[in-house]
C-alpha cells in the first residue's frame, strides 16, 4: 500500500520488518495475507516457513520451507489486497476499480466521498490514487463492518488517507461539512437515487459521480433522478475475459479422434555442429479460460451540471 512513511513507499528498496503485512504468493489463484511476527510459523502444503527467516528480505523474495518448497513474499498493493481480503460484502474487482478511478478523474490531492465502505476493496485503491495530499471519506451504515474496515486500513498503513464513519447516507445524506469541497463521489447503495440530491450538494462545480448497481432497474431509477442536477449521464458494464496459454505437443486422439494437446517434455540432443538444441518445438495454445468472471454490476457516471 501507499504508506505515509517515506521509508516504506518503495517496495523494491525496503526490506521486510517484524509487524509488516506481506502477501504470501503460491500461484495466481492461491495467495494469503500474513502479518509478520517473530516466533510464528506459516504452514502450507510445501512445508513450514518461519517468520523470523523472512525478516530482512526484500519484498518479492523467493523463500524456502523446511521441506524445500517455496513461496514468494509480495508487497500488499491494492490489487493484491483485493484478491486476499475478507469478504464482508460483495466487492469490486480490478476491472471495475480501474474503470471507476479513471472515469471519476481521481488524482493526487482529490477529496473523495464513498458510500458504502463494505469490505474496503475500492477504498484502498482510492486512497492510493489520492495520496499523498488527498483524502477518502467513506461511510457505512453497519457499525461492525465499518470497524473491521478501519482495522484493515490501519493494518495496511492507509489510516492517514482514509476516514471511516458510520452513517446512513440513504436516509441522512452526507455531512454538510463536505458541501462543495468534494471532487468525486462513489455510491454502492441499494437505493442510490435517495442519496443523489445530497451528493449533488457535496460536489464541486464540474465534479463527477459514480453509482454501482447490480440490477438494471436500479440504474433506470437512478438515471431519472440524475437528470435533475447532472449531465453527461452514461452507464457501463465491464466484462473481463482472461486467456490461458499452454505449451505442449499436438497428437491425434484415440481411434483417430481430433487433435489434442499433450504436455510438452523438453528433450535435448546435440546438433551436427555440436550445439545442444531441442528435439522438437512445442505448440503454443491460447484459449479463453474455462471460468470467466461475468456480470458484476453496472457503473453509472454523471457530471454535475454547471449553473
Amino acid at each position: 500500500m501507499f504508506s505515509s512513511d517515506p521509508s516504506k513507499r518503495n517496495s523494491f528498496k525496503r526490506r521486510i520488518c517484524d509487524g509488516d503485512l506481506v502477501i504470501v504468493y503460491e500461484r495466481h489463484d492461491n495467495m494469503k495475507a500474513i502479518k509478520i511476527k517473530v516466533g510464528l510459523d506459516f504452514q502450507n502444503r510445501y512445508g513450514v516457513f518461519k517468520h523470523s527467516d523472512w525478516i530482512g528480505k526484500p519484498f518479492g523474495s523467493k523463500v524456502f520451507s523446511n521441506k524445500g518448497g517455496f513461496v514468494h513474499l509480495l508487497f500488499p498493493t491494492p490489487e493484491l489486497w483485493t484478491l486476499v481480503l475478507s469478504h464482508r460484502t460483495q466487492i469490486l474487482y480490478l476491472a471495475d476499480i480501474s474503470f471507476v478511478i479513471s472515469y471519476l478523474e481521481v488524482v493526487p490531492g482529490c477529496v473523495v466521498l464513498e458510500s458504502g465502505t463494505g469490505s474496503g476493496s475500492l477504498t484502498t485503491s482510492l486512497a492510493r490514487a489520492v495520496a499523498p495530499s488527498g483524502h477518502v471519506y467513506t461511510f457505512d451504515f453497519h457499525e461492525q463492518r465499518a470497524a473491521l474496515a478501519r482495522e484493515d486500513f490501519i493494518m495496511n498503513g492507509l489510516e492517514s488517507f482514509i476516514t471511516v464513519s458510520v452513517r446512513d447516507i440513504q436516509g441522512e445524506g452526507f455531512p454538510d461539512e463536505f458541501c462543495r469541497v468534494v471532487d468525486s463521489v462513489f455510491l454502492d447503495l441499494p437505493q442510490p437515487w435517495l442519496a443523489l440530491p445530497s451528493a449533488a450538494r457535496m460536489l464541486k462545480q464540474d465534479g463527477v459521480l459514480c453509482s454501482f448497481s447490480p440490477c438494471i432497474e436500479q440504474v433506470q431509477r437512478s438515471c431519472e433522478t440524475l437528470r435533475h442536477n447532472f449531465t453527461d449521464v452514461r452507464t457501463f458494464e465491464v466484462l473481463l475475459r482472461m486467456y490461458e496459454i499452454r505449451e505442449g505437443r499436438m497428437e491425434v486422439g484415440r481411434n483417430g479422434g481430433p487433435m489434442v494437446l499433450k504436455p510438452h517434455k523438453k528433450r535435448q540432443h546435440l546438433s551436427s555442429e555440436g550445439e545442444c538444441e531441442d528435439e522438437e518445438r512445442p505448440t503454443i495454445m491460447v484459449k479463453p479460460c474455462n471460468e470467466a468472471r461475468g456480470h458484476t454490476g453496472y457503473l453509472t457516471f454523471a457530471r454535475l451540471a454547471c449553473t
